[in-house]
């Protein structure tokens, strides 16, 4: 393949990346939010059915981020990606054919395993492309493939809703085939190490002679020191993906069903998140270069706080506004932070590994988060219950930054 001497190979990674993240998390998790009140009301769901749903792919995506490192290992990121992704993409389109409940979980929940079969190593890739001064921003514009599936998704759907009583059906249907097409631009971009092309990661210092300086080893390599920060890292990381995916999966139905917007107002609200989002990710990746891991982690946390607060008080419609955009602004913010981390850690050697862990863990809170806030919804018959507890668990987060050591003894 031919290198352009002017722009490192790396970028067209991160460019693969976001498509790989626009389509396992963005259209394979974050357009559910869209889809469930249509679907809610043509399969006469419950919150808690609507809730499981959204469960099963966090189970699916649990089970998969278990053998992400051996099986990157063995077939290498690029490859995985690239079955992860058919699989996530086919899933996708035969919910679309289905009206069994039962049948639609177990579907979803392949969703969610082609989900973190594909996002894993794809941000295991940042720490072999990128030293580590570099990873933040990497990291950052991959995830903001999540805010431009948000985007088609809050206008698409409910386009494709009006056209139809089983307008949900071609949704599902449609979002499918753009994964598998993603699949296949992936699996011709990617490569699983600068290597390939005898190139160097993006960031590496050339000094006088031949000699270089990669700054892409790990802050520690120290036996125990490593294992006591990784767990460290997994209890924030399993805050977030209790908190966030709550208000992913039910904002939209609260606007609906409970504040009485219209379905395309709530989806041009949503629409915005993924507008806001697009730079959550870059920003405050850059950010986390600049000013380390653990300011950038505090900072983000403290305004997701607010932002289920605003929910949760039941407050005029503009507060809702305003903890739309503060989730907007932050929203990839902390896979984006957390990926630079765990590489600054780990190293490019053990990334996919030790990401595989953490996100093992975060994959249990988005387990056990929408479950239970389709529990506390269905005792108390509103969700403000639940973004209250998001707001809760968030405060807790961070506090765990703040005890965070940038660099270990």
């Amino acid at each position: 393949m031919i290198q352009n001497k002017n722009l490192h190979y790396g970028w067209f990674i991160v460019l693969a990346g976001m498509l790989c993240i626009f389509g396992c998390i963005g259209l394979g998790r974050f357009a559910l939010g869209m889809l469930l009140p249509a679907m809610g009301i043509s399969l006469n769901l419950s919150y808690s059915q609507m809730g499981l749903i959204s469960t099963s792919n966090f189970i699916g995506y649990l089970l998969s981020v278990l053998l992400c490192g051996h099986l990157a290992a063995r077939f290498g990121s690029r490859q995985l990606i690239f079955a992860a992704l058919l699989l996530s993409g086919i899933s996708m389109m035969l919910i679309s054919t289905t009206s069994n409940l039962y049948a639609i979980i177990l579907l979803y929940l392949l969703t969610g395993m082609g989900s973190g079969a594909s996002n894993v190593p794809m941000m295991g890739l940042v720490s072999q492309w990128f030293v580590n001064k570099h990873r933040g921003k990497a990291a950052g514009l991959i995830v903001s493939g999540s805010g431009f599936a948000i985007l088609l998704s809050g206008k698409l759907i409910p386009f494709l809703n009006q056209l139809s009583d089983y307008g949900w059906r071609l949704s599902w249907f449609s979002l499918g085939v753009v994964v598998v097409v993603i699949a296949v631009i992936c699996v011709l971009i990617l490569r699983n190490s600068p290597k390939e092309f005898g190139l160097l990661p993006v960031g590496t210092q050339k000094i006088a002679g031949n000699s270089i300086i990669s700054n892409n080893t790990p802050i520690s390599t120290e036996h125990n020191s490593l294992p006591k920060i990784i767990y460290h890292c997994a209890a924030i990381y399993f805050l977030f993906g209790y908190t966030y995916v709550i208000y992913a999966t039910f904002i939209v139905t609260t606007m609906v069903q409970e504040r009485g917007f219209s379905e395309d107002t709530a989806g041009d609200l949503w629409s915005w998140v993924g507008v806001l989002s697009l730079l959550s990710g870059p920003v405050f990746g850059t950010l986390s270069d600049r000013l380390g891991r653990k300011t950038g982690l505090i900072i983000v946390f403290f305004i997701q706080t607010i932002a289920y607060l605003l929910v949760a008080l039941n407050l005029p419609d503009a507060f809702l506004y305003l903890s739309i955009g503060c989730y907007g602004v932050v929203a990839w913010s902390i896979p984006t932070i957390m990926t630079a981390l765990v590489g600054d850690y780990a190293g490019p050697g053990k990334a996919v590994k030790v990401l595989g862990f953490v996100t093992f863990i975060f994959a249990i809170g988005q387990i056990v988060g929408p479950y239970l806030a389709g529990l506390l919804a269905e005792a108390s018959g509103s969700f403000s219950s639940s973004f209250l507890m998001s707001a809760i668990m968030t405060g807790i987060a961070v506090l765990l930054s703040v005890l965070l050591k940038e660099k270990l003894s």
